[in-house]
């Protein structure tokens, strides 16, 4: 009996997670293209789920679709924030199975947000709600933040700090989406590698933009505003930032050592000492390890002529940049400047973020690694410098140990699918999670 309830049981976890899915909560720059109706759809189709979470908790509606909710512990000494984001990115490329379907195939769930963010909103409420159900009372207040605009926009995140600075809350630690149980992160590793952010880069938006004459296709001029634009895009490409090898990533490759191959493990082992050698080994490894190393450049948007018989008037390309701990947006732009080497080739900058702060790896720490120790007795538990950015960056105004962890196995096929196309989550994998947060959750010292 007690098997046939614990399946009954996971798959209607399961069944939660599907009808999230298949609301399709696409947030926009625009607030005039964002689908408020699905929004709305998803936070009732939340309370239907979780009853008796939107019962018991103390729920604050943050404009204009982000909830925080607050779980009295036995103690508020310490409160822990568990955050999440309910919206999604745009879907594009051809998916195996309808994207907004939330199909489940061969023990895998599909679809947008099983990864990215969903599956983590569905797996903490799915572990408060049982354990509410079970009478438990944390040890000490339990926030829940989930975002709604996540993906585009700081603003809900920064309100939920506001509306938690003005209580006086000063958190013990916040956990956001972010790292993961990861398979085949390191070249020559076996053991997947419970990567837990302890920063991330800072996201920062700039706008190359050239300015000419234009006119007729048949008549071009050398080095026109289209040309002269390729050619700053062509020097950026060739002309990188400087690498380097972080502390946050200095632990890593140590505590990967002992499990790397026996001709890496002295290099892995000395990484503080041979960080000059350890950078090119990773920028040689790959885009993703060669992104652990140093600010990256990505030109994301072209614009030009609005006809192919007209020559542009104006020339644009947006690029998104990371910018690495250690550096800083003044020095980033100066480096632009330094290699685009052209006064015609102006620099807007659309926004600015320094790199995050890097939380202590003190108990806090201590107490999400020996979680993921139990829950995921072959990982190897380990700090890393997250590369893409979170709603939790915003919390670092009022709490010292911000980490970003999903307690998910994922391939690296799935890491690649996170605002790409085929986006899912392995059934098991998913209710792993659920238990990694009970579990937190009941681990919280008094």
């Amino acid at each position: 009996m007690a098997a046939e309830e614990t399946s009954e049981r996971n798959g209607r976890a399961v069944a939660k997670l599907q009808a999230l899915v298949r609301i399709p909560t696409v947030s926009n720059r625009d607030p005039a293209l964002v689908d408020t109706d699905a929004f709305d759809r998803l936070l009732a189709e939340l309370e239907r789920q979780f009853p008796l979470l939107h019962e018991r908790l103390e729920l604050t509606r943050i404009p204009s679709h982000a909830l925080l909710f607050r779980w009295p512990g036995a103690s508020g000494e310490r409160p822990v924030v568990l955050m999440a984001h309910l919206d999604v990115v745009p879907v594009e490329g051809t998916w195996r199975h309808p994207p907004f379907d939330g199909v489940v195939a061969d023990g895998i769930i599909w679809g947008r947000g099983t990864l990215d963010d969903k599956g983590c909103i569905v797996a903490i409420c799915e572990a408060v709600e049982a354990l509410l159900a079970a009478g438990h009372v944390p040890a000490q207040d339990v926030w829940l933040s989930f975002g709604c605009e996540e993906e585009v926009s700081p603003a809900a995140a920064t309100l939920a700090v506001d509306e938690l600075e003005r209580r006086g809350v000063r958190p013990w630690f916040v956990l956001d989406e972010g790292g993961a149980v990861a398979a085949d992160a390191f070249p020559g590793v076996a053991a997947p590698v419970g990567v837990i952010g302890v920063t991330e880069k800072g996201a920062t938006s700039v706008e190359l933009r050239v300015e000419g004459r234009g006119g007729h296709a048949s008549t071009p001029a050398r080095m026109g505003p289209t040309a002269r634009l390729a050619r700053a895009i062509t020097r950026i490409d060739r002309s990188p930032m400087s690498a380097a090898v972080p502390e946050p990533t200095v632990e890593l490759l140590r505590r990967l050592a002992p499990h790397a191959p026996l001709v890496l493990r002295p290099v892995l082992a000395n990484a503080g000492r041979l960080g000059p050698v350890l950078a090119r080994a990773l920028i040689a490894a790959g885009p993703e390890t060669a992104a652990m190393t140093r600010t990256t450049f990505a030109v994301t948007t072209l614009s030009g002529s609005p006809a192919l018989n007209v020559v542009a008037a104006t020339a644009k390309a947006g690029v998104n940049i990371r910018v690495m701990v250690g550096d800083t947006v003044a020095g980033v732009l100066d480096h632009l400047r330094t290699v685009i080497a052209d006064d015609q080739v102006h620099l807007d900058v659309l926004e600015r973020n320094e790199p995050s702060p890097i939380s202590p790896r003190d108990d806090a720490f201590a107490l999400l690694e020996s979680t993921i120790g139990e829950l995921f007795p072959d990982a190897v538990p380990a700090p890393y410098v997250m590369m893409a950015t979170t709603d939790s960056r915003h919390f670092t105004r009022i709490c010292d140990r911000v980490y970003r962890f999903a307690p998910f196995r994922m391939t690296k096929a799935q890491r690649e699918s996170i605002h790409s196309y085929d986006e899912h989550l392995g059934v098991d994998a998913f209710l792993d999670g659920i238990r990694w947060y009970r579990r937190l959750i009941e681990r919280l010292p008094r």
